[in-house]
């Protein structure tokens, strides 16, 4: 009894420090997430549809989510109030997490399953595993790490930060191998953004790029010499349905062309929860890809500006929280989670409505998956925990300078 009261005043004590808006914009994303994984594919799972031909109950796709939604309500809990920040500064942490991820992505590509094209997926047997998302937050927590500890030595000489850079060109690598070009896109994206607010220095970066375009040019030789095919065939295809999806409706344009009909379908306020006519078989994937065709469809362009409201606070929190923490290691982890939400988010949108190929990337907090939930859940418990740090260092700061106030009287 003693001991749960104490963790209770513990938890009382923590809760001060914690940043309520970034978690209830974060528990509000997940809700809305749920309800629309319902809404998207109950009618797809009773048809069987989206399990091979076989119908399941109409709730198969939301009790998964649900699961993958408390898996990631633990893990923030869990890293808001019980973590210590200092161990994202452990080199054995650091490096324990580079050789577990690198250890994934080889057992993805020999042991994986290929799922639309991409050999992505580790079946784990309770889920499918994808590597990749959790080489995000590996990249966001080791970039900063090492360009903190050598930041002195890559001004002086930029070959410094090779090899990192080496380092995460092998993950891309293997995340292209799998054919996971969206994936490994968005990842370069997150690297390049920590890379250029790290304040190394224009010319610096200049010298870094090219560095990384020489490893990247080795990368296309030794793709074109061992003729590796890392384009999936229908990437390739999609380039063709950018222009005018609706002129190739019947074949590769049938995706995009639904899609827009979906955005266009809702109007300011929607059809109506549930009341999608596309997620009826007219789109491929309504709970993953395509969730968001489906919320402007049946919560219109309201509903669609909330959902983005949403995304973009947690983006600008997360910034904000860059230019407030006074250590190095922590702006970077920061800027980091804003790159990869940001650019994900920009990914799916782009994709739905005929900006840029579709890709096959979840929009952050929405659609069906259990990896992406938890790695975007481990990127929110970063920054609740250098938040956290944030308000104490203040509340610290404050009541040194109170006593030396008191001290002087």
């Amino acid at each position: 009894m003693n001991n749960m009261k104490k963790r209770f005043r513990y938890i009382l004590r923590t809760s001060k420090y914690i940043d309520f808006p970034l978690l209830i914009a974060y528990l509000a994303l997940c809700f809305i997430g749920l309800t629309m994984v319902y809404s998207a594919s109950m009618v797809a799972a009773t048809r069987g549809t989206l399990t091979g031909g076989i119908p399941v109950s109409g709730t198969y796709f939301y009790t998964r989510q649900l699961v993958y939604v408390i898996i990631g309500f633990i893990i923030v809990f869990i890293m808001a109030y019980i973590m210590n920040v200092r161990l994202l500064k452990n080199r054995t942490f650091q490096l324990g997490i580079m050789a577990a991820i690198i250890l994934l992505l080889f057992a993805t590509l020999v042991f994986g399953s290929e799922i639309n094209g991409s050999k992505s997926w580790l079946n784990l047997g309770f889920m499918n595993l994808q590597a990749s998302e959790l080489l995000k937050i590996a990249i966001i927590l080791y970039v900063p790490y090492i360009i903190e500890r050598k930041r002195r030595e890559i001004q002086r000489k930029p070959t410094a930060i090779l090899a990192p850079i080496g380092l995460v060109g092998f993950c891309l690598t293997l995340v292209l191998m799998q054919k996971d070009v969206g994936q490994t896109l968005l990842i370069g994206g997150i690297f390049f953004s920590i890379i250029v607010y790290s304040g190394i220095g224009v010319k610096n970066l200049l010298k870094i790029g090219m560095y990384a375009a020489l490893g990247v040019l080795v990368g296309f030789i030794f793709i074109f010499v061992f003729h590796i095919n890392i384009l999936p065939d229908y990437l390739t295809a999609r380039f063709s349905a950018l222009e005018n999806p609706f002129n190739y409706e019947d074949g590769i344009g049938y995706h995009l062309a639904n899609s827009l009909l979906a955005i266009g379908n809702g109007g300011l306020f929607g059809r109506g929860l549930g009341n999608s006519i596309m997620k009826l078989g007219y789109l491929p994937e309504p709970h993953t890809d395509f969730i968001f065709a489906i919320i402007c469809e049946e919560l219109g362009l309201v509903g669609a500006l909330v959902v983005l409201g949403l995304i973009f606070f947690i983006v600008y929190r997360a910034f904000t929280l860059a230019s407030l923490t006074r250590f190095y290691f922590y702006k970077l982890v920061c800027v980091g989670i804003a790159s990869y939400i940001g650019l994900q988010t920009f990914v799916n949108l782009g994709g739905i409505s005929g900006l840029i190929p579709l890709t096959g990337v979840p929009l952050p907090f929405i659609s069906f998956g259990g990896s992406s939930m938890m790695s975007l859940s481990i990127a929110m418990g970063l920054l609740l925990i250098i938040g956290k740090q944030i308000k104490y260092d203040e509340a610290k700061k404050r009541y040194e300078m109170k006593v030396k106030s008191i001290n002087r009287r």
